[in-house]
């Protein structure tokens, strides 16, 4: 007998199985630590800051602080041992001459040569009081003007800048961030520290540390404000947000952000254009500024971390 062999019918291979990816939710919002305060100061100035995206006239006290930074961030390129007030004076005209490069309209706020001069000389007197505070030579931060952002579940991505970020060998986090004014008073400490938790947040939801310590520095009185936030603080600040976008959110279908008239309004570099001092708001743009369009004073920031992820890969 002759056996016949049959080839066995062809069998489809079974697709290779996929890991599930978790997707980030929509974006359908984005919230810095200033542009919360501004809703929360006056909803009309948020409006012309992030929705009509009205320039802000330079100050000599703003521009000082931008430089000041700027300084304190280089200082920490040097080896330790070159950390000292000395070196750190020595970075502020090249600080300001890359401002104006980038910012011209920042030369005028000085006459002559000797305006400058003065002016530096009281950036100087901000940096004294910040080796005043600490010592730079015994420490090495993680991260420098570091752009943080995290999407919250319901499409709220929150972003902020971080002037330093301090981590201990066991992993604790210290948030850190230098103000060139003077410290509030016990009555304002709470506003003073809302950005240091939204910054707390964030580091939270995207490492799941709450970060042990919020320092702010305030080099003008040379004081420090601390703070240690637990998870239920960062769960209230997230509660906060929430509510304050759903307001802008609503104020955004009307059309209709008011004015709120304060001691704050004597600051306001758009007081022309407020209806509590006669102005007429401009009329309503086209297109509103997307979530993902950073505002003017973030730009510099996201642009330097493409930069540095850039430089990894």
């Amino acid at each position: 007998m002759t056996t016949e062999l049959i080839d066995p019918p062809a069998v489809e291979a079974a697709p290779a199985l996929v890991a599930p990816v978790d997707l980030a939710p929509p974006v359908r919002g984005s919230l810095s630590p200033s542009r919360a305060g501004d809703f929360m100061t006056c909803p009309l100035l948020f409006r012309f800051r992030s929705i009509d995206r009205l320039p802000s006239t330079p100050s000599s006290a703003a521009t000082r602080g931008t430089v000041v930074h700027a300084v304190l961030e280089r200082l920490y390129d040097l080896p330790a041992v070159e950390r000292t007030v000395e070196a750190a004076g020595s970075l502020l005209r090249p600080e300001w001459e890359r401002l104006l490069e980038a910012e011209p309209a920042c030369g005028e706020l000085f006459e002559d040569e000797v305006a400058l001069t003065t002016w530096l000389g009281s950036a100087r007197d901000l940096l004294a009081g910040y080796f005043s505070l600490e010592d730079p030579t015994r420490l090495e931060p993680a991260e420098r003007e570091r752009l943080v952002e995290v999407v919250l579940p319901g499409g709220l991505r929150l972003r902020g800048i971080v002037d330093r970020l301090d981590e201990a060998p066991s992993g604790e986090l210290r948030v850190v961030d230098y103000k060139t004014g003077r410290a509030p008073g016990e009555l304002f400490e709470g506003k003073a520290l809302f950005q240091m938790k939204f910054y707390a947040l964030v580091l939270w939801r995207t490492r799941g540390v709450v970060p042990r310590l919020l320092q702010l520095m305030y080099l003008g009185d040379r004081e420090v404000l601390r703070y240690s936030p637990d998870e239920a603080d960062l769960l209230a600040v997230e509660r906060k947000l929430l509510a304050l976008w759903a307001a802008i959110e609503k104020a955004t279908d009307r059309r209709e952000f008011l004015p709120r008239p304060s001691k704050l309004c004597s600051w306001c570099d758009h007081q022309a254009l407020c209806p509590s001092f006669g102005g007429t708001p401009p009329p309503w743009p086209e297109t509103v500024p997307g979530p993902d369009e950073p505002l003017p004073h973030q730009r510099a920031a996201f642009e330097a971390q493409r930069a540095r992820q850039l430089s990894v890969t």
